[in-house]
């Protein structure tokens, strides 16, 4: 939404167009600060400063990206050596194609294990009913010494709530009043939120055999302030879901 008084425009650095970009700001809110040419978001443009860093030999990485479309999967499509992306549709069969994108559940991956350099997604995993058994199958499906990079809603000084439980039957039992966040391939708010994260998915991720998990902020301080993603540079007016969120990077033993 659109708050008019705080509107405005401006020229910084943007790490997918690489170069200096027009920005607007929509709101008083991370989310709402927009590159006008690729159309990402603070949360895109964060995790894509941190493949810079962490990545610099991207270009001959063989890389995994948890989405079909947007402006990281452009990024990482220029950029890599050889990409694979994917989404989760409910009627197709696991690793089947529909309109030319392959159907992949990161719960049940069907590749080979050590398959990718690096694995990325924005916004997933609190999606995902067991994010312990995605978590072991990118650590399953990445080389040694391979890299997970990744944004989730974070709150950094709380724990983890779990909102939903998925009985073993597949009935879905709530723990809080379920929470939906918007679907970008349906077009509608549909995806129920599973758990909203804290500090401690870091152990998530080194129980699954993580050697290396740690918050990483980018460098580059623009566009309002915003970046790097610390509560206290954060506009904290009206902040949507994804506002807390902060690139991991994992590294695999």
């Amino acid at each position: 939404m659109i708050n008019w008084k705080q509107l405005s425009v401006s020229i910084h650095y943007c790490p997918i167009c690489n170069g200096s970009r027009l920005f607007v700001k929509l709101n008083s809110n991370e989310i709402s600060i927009r590159c006008f040419s690729c159309r990402a978001t603070s949360v895109t443009l964060s995790l894509t400063t941190v493949i810079r860093s962490v990545c610099p030999e991207i270009s001959s990485m063989v890389v995994y990206e948890l989405s079909s479309r947007g402006p990281l999967k452009e990024f990482l499509e220029r950029s890599s050596g050889i990409l694979y992306y994917s989404e989760y549709f409910d009627d197709a069969l696991l690793g089947s194609y529909t309109n030319g994108i392959q159907c992949q559940d990161v719960q049940s991956l069907t590749y080979s294990q050590e398959s990718f350099d690096l694995c990325t997604s924005t916004e997933v995993f609190e999606h995902v009913p067991n994010d312990i058994k995605g978590f072991s199958e990118i650590f399953r499906v990445l080389k040694p010494k391979g890299i997970f990079i990744f944004t989730v809603p974070l709150e950094v000084n709380n724990k983890t709530i779990e909102r939903v439980i998925e009985m073993p039957n597949g009935e879905i039992q709530y723990l809080l009043d379920p929470e939906f966040h918007y679907d970008p391939i349906r077009g509608h708010e549909n995806i129920l939120v599973y758990r909203n994260y804290g500090y401690d998915i870091l152990e998530k991720l080194k129980k699954v055999g993580f050697k290396k998990a740690e918050f990483l902020n980018p460098e580059n301080n623009m566009a309002w302030g915003v970046f790097p993603h610390c509560n206290s540079c954060l506009p904290r007016i009206n902040i949507s879901t994804i506002a807390s969120s902060r690139p991991v990077e994992a590294q695999s033993i």
